[in-house]
Parts: structure tokens; C-alpha cells; sequence
């Protein structure tokens, strides 16, 4: 009896993400995906936090990224982004009250250059 070959999926486990390498676009390691954010409702991913402690330590601890900020790159396998040292350095802090903040998240997603994720949901 033969086997059917299985589509690849465009799915991906969180225990595949969570501890996934974040890469700059020449390929340079630069952090480390620690958690993510997902909005309850929609089921979607938000945020990416994530330590760039790799990145030269700049600003130790974790650090939130927009997830529309992160590419899958298909050919490596991996997550790029073009999150540079000066765009860390001057990153927005945020803390447990920032996930509820639309001020705050405005400023993250402008930020990073990142289309905010309430702005996609209006054009769908």
C-alpha cells in the first residue's frame, strides 16, 4: 500500500518558537525568542519577546517586538529581523501594563516600522 505524502505545513508548534534563534538580515545570531504574546480572542500572535542579550548585552533583559516585525525566513528555517543596535537602544520599555497601553503600543509598532496588528484586522 503506498503512502500519501503529507502538504508541508504553514503551522508551527510554540515549542518550535519559544528558544528559536532571532537572526539580523546578513544572518548574524542576535537573540533569542523567550515568549510570545497571544491576543486571547483571535488567537494570534502579538508580540515576540525577546532576549537580545546575544546582541551585545545592550539593554539585558527581554525586550518586546511587534511579531509583524519578525520574517520566517522559508529558506534557512529561521526568524530575521532588521532590529539593529541603535533601534534596541532606543526601544520603548515596557512592563506588565504595557500589553493593555494602545499609547504604548503605537509607539513599539512605529518604533520598529512594524503595521499594527489592529490595522490589519480592520482591512480584513
Amino acid at each position: 500500500m503506498a503512502t500519501a505524502t503529507l502538504p508541508k505545513l504553514n503551522l508551527i508548534s510554540s515549542e518550535h518558537v519559544v528558544g528559536a534563534t532571532v537572526y539580523d538580515p546578513s544572518g548574524k545570531e542576535i537573540g533569542e525568542i523567550d515568549h510570545l504574546m497571544i491576543d486571547k480572542f483571535s488567537g494570534q500572535a502579538r508580540y515576540a519577546v525577546v532576549n537580545f542579550c546575544g546582541f551585545m548585552c545592550l539593554r539585558p533583559g527581554h525586550h518586546a517586538v511587534p511579531w509583524s516585525a519578525l520574517q520566517y525566513d522559508k529558506d534557512n528555517q529561521r526568524y530575521t529581523t532588521s532590529v539593529t543596535e541603535k533601534l534596541l537602544e532606543n526601544a520603548p520599555e515596557f512592563s506588565d501594563e504595557s500589553w493593555t497601553d494602545r499609547d504604548w503600543e503605537t509607539r513599539i509598532h512605529q518604533h520598529y516600522s512594524a503595521r499594527p496588528y489592529w490595522e490589519e484586522s480592520a482591512t480584513r
